[in-house]
């Protein structure tokens, strides 16, 4: 994998510092989401763990855009509309196929 230039605008530069800073935590969200859909897949996906998924998805759609990642907080926000529903009507496969696409979106801003 490549690096990227550090940017040359004081500003892309300091949000350049705060992804870094930030991405293991993003990471975990998604960590979050991907167990709550592996829970999901399996049958049974216990209120706290929806309740985790859930916050970690509103999280995630309150940071991804700061970052340039707009598609990101959209999915982020579906994801998180979906997992508010009890019993959740989203399918296991739709989940997974938003977390796939958040992953390669974070996977090409870093």
């Amino acid at each position: 994998m490549t690096q990227t230039p550090p940017p040359t605008d004081p500003m892309a530069a300091a949000l350049a510092r705060l992804w870094t800073k930030f991405l293991p935590e993003i990471q975990s969200r998604i960590a979050t989401l991907a167990a709550a859909v592996t829970a999901l897949e399996n049958g049974a996906l216990p209120a706290d763990q929806q309740e985790a998924a859930h916050a970690a998805a509103h999280k995630l759609s309150g940071s991804l855009g700061t970052f340039g990642l707009q598609r990101g907080t959209e999915i982020a926000r579906e994801a998180e509309l979906a997992l508010a529903q009890t019993p959740i009507t989203t399918s296991a496969a739709e989940l997974e196929a938003w977390i796939t696409e958040l992953q390669a979106l974070i996977l090409a801003r870093s």
